[in-house]
């Protein structure tokens, strides 16, 4: 199977316009906001990833127990994400290969089967976090039970994922609307909510973790913002999507990307900030033990009013059925670019949505199963951050583009932190007291 053949099998085309659009600009022939508009998408999409219903339940969490003291922790998340998102991205232009392809092209045979199973237990728990969250939302939006909740978001998302058949721009048009809907409501709520900006401003810059529990909400952060089936997308989102036909439009294409990157994931984090900010105004003074999404909306109808709690709601279901069809469309190219065959969009999505329904049928709460699953995701994440960081700093694989000394850096850093987060977690786990109540 030719490399062309592959990148078929792995994304959906973008429509021709937007193809015609992105050489027009990259000529010179587009100015302005004109000139930006056809480059925005890989990053719009991926983007939702970190604004998911999994940062909903870690945020609310984050900010009922500690006030604005975590808020730090979702700025260092963001900023690592944009580093490793950029990386990503830069992976897909510069090789036309996506970051599984190329683990599969360049390790061995036995680590590559592991990587593969542990990202393919990793999409089961994203899409646990993505599921549970938009049938939360539904359900009590709606008044429905939340068995019936699963099913109807199930549906919702099976129909979005076959607009793919249209081309991948209105995939991406539609996902960005969802984003532009879900901070749209933030930012009414952060309107209504009682916010004391210089306690928030304070959190945001002064690193602490009071306790144990702080510790595992804040891995808990760093896995529902930082996700691994983000970092294998982006690149397959990137690859070949506009071939550039020489080194100056490859340039430009990074140049933009990584704007994009800025950009989109900027907004992300604003969102999940503002998550926090919310959840810290609203139930730190006298409801520091609201730890469930259904709570949390029950709560807000008295202490913000009842359109605080609906709008809460609506952008609950926005990230879960949008997350839910990314996270879909990132297990596929993970299947796809490690073990070279695709298997039916309908099996892709009940293979994944089963756990999600086990763990309801089975009674566990969801907002606890949402925390445990990001848990595991940040556990997971090494996986893709070390092949990423490995793959951009090869000189046979990105040539002339590989990263800069500083980049290189900040890259280990970064990587070390959550290893180390990851580490302490662990130990925790094991009994092993590594910080005092």
């Amino acid at each position: 199977m030719n490399t062309r053949q592959l990148q078929r099998m792995t994304r959906p085309p973008i429509t021709q316009g937007t193809v015609l659009a992105i050489h027009d600009a990259l000529e010179g022939r587009r100015h302005g906001i004109a000139m930006l508009l056809p480059f925005v998408g890989p990053a719009v999409v991926v983007s939702i990833a970190y604004m998911d219903p999994g940062n909903f339940a870690t945020n609310i969490q984050a900010g009922a127990r500690y006030g604005y003291g975590l808020l730090w922790v979702v700025l260092l998340a963001n900023l690592v994400a944009m580093l490793f998102q950029a990386l990503s991205a830069k992976l897909g232009i510069v090789t036309g290969r996506n970051l599984a392809q190329l683990c599969r092209d360049h390790l061995p045979g036995p680590l590559v089967l592991v990587m593969w199973v542990v990202c393919e237990l990793a999409a089961m728990a994203t899409d646990l976090a993505e599921f549970i969250g938009g049938a939360l939302g539904l359900a009590l939006l709606f008044h429905l039970p939340l068995l019936v909740g699963m099913f109807l978001t199930a549906l919702i998302t099976y129909f979005l994922l076959l607009s793919d058949k249209f081309g991948f721009r209105p995939m991406e048009l539609t996902i960005g609307a969802l984003v532009g809907l879900i901070a749209v409501c933030y930012l009414i709520e952060l309107v209504i909510a009682p916010v004391q900006w210089p306690q928030a401003l304070g959190g945001l810059v002064t690193p602490r973790l009071p306790d144990r529990q702080a510790l595992t909400i804040a891995v808990g952060i760093i896995g529902a913002t930082l996700m691994p089936h983000a970092l294998f997308l982006h690149s397959g989102l990137t690859q070949g999507r506009v071939p550039p036909r020489n080194e100056a439009e490859r340039r430009k294409l990074l140049k933009f990307s990584n704007l994009e990157v800025v950009i989109a994931l900027s907004v992300a984090g604003l969102i999940n900030l503002s998550m926090v900010v919310m959840a810290a105004s609203a139930f730190h003074a006298g409801h520091q033990g609201v730890a469930e999404i259904e709570t949390a909306y029950r709560t807000l109808t008295p202490v913000l009013g009842s359109a605080a709690a609906g709008i809460f709601l609506i952008s609950l279901l926005a990230s879960g059925v949008s997350s839910s069809v990314v996270g879909t469309m990132a297990g596929q190219l993970v299947m796809q670019g490690f073990v070279g065959f695709q298997i039916p969009m309908w099996v892709r999505r009940l293979v994944t949505m089963v756990p999600s329904f086990v763990v309801i049928a089975l009674g566990a709460s969801p907002t606890r199963a949402l925390i445990l699953s990001q848990v595991g995701l940040s556990l997971a994440l090494p996986v893709p951050m070390l092949a990423l960081l490995w793959f951009t700093c090869h000189r046979r694989i990105m040539g002339a583009y590989r990263n800069s000394l500083p980049v290189i850096v900040l890259a280990v850093l970064a990587a070390l932190v959550v290893l180390g987060l990851n580490v302490v977690l662990v130990l925790q786990a094991a009994g092993v007291h590594v910080l005092t109540p």
